[in-house]
């Protein structure tokens, strides 16, 4: 989301707002033909909760320069993001540290 954000749901107003503004830079960099890869994320939990609609999500996408790739992680995509990819892999968790306890971690998981 942003340096130092740490997703929380309890406060939809905080997240919704965070959402967007990631959204913005996120956009310029989908408008910038000096990058090769956008990676955005876990925009999928985004799209879930409704913060972005995929609409505009996938009109940013669509208008990205020429052989520039996007990459979009996360559970749960929306079945209109699936549809427009080139290449969709599902994975699966086998063991995850935050079952153990062990918290979102920066550089990692936000």
């Amino acid at each position: 989301m942003g340096e130092g954000y740490t997703w929380e749901t309890q406060d939809r107003g905080r997240d919704a707002e965070a959402a967007r503004a990631a959204w913005e830079v996120a956009r310029r960099m989908l408008q910038d033909p000096d990058l090769q890869l956008v990676v955005l994320d876990e925009l999928t939990l985004v799209l879930k909760y409704g913060y972005l609609s995929t609409e505009e999500v996938l009109r940013g996408i669509t208008v990205r320069p020429p052989m520039q790739h996007v990459v979009v992680t996360g559970r749960s995509a929306p079945a209109g993001l699936i549809e427009a990819a080139d290449t969709v892999t599902e994975m699966r968790a086998v063991k995850h540290a935050f079952e153990a306890g062990v918290r979102a971690q920066k550089g990692i998981e936000l």
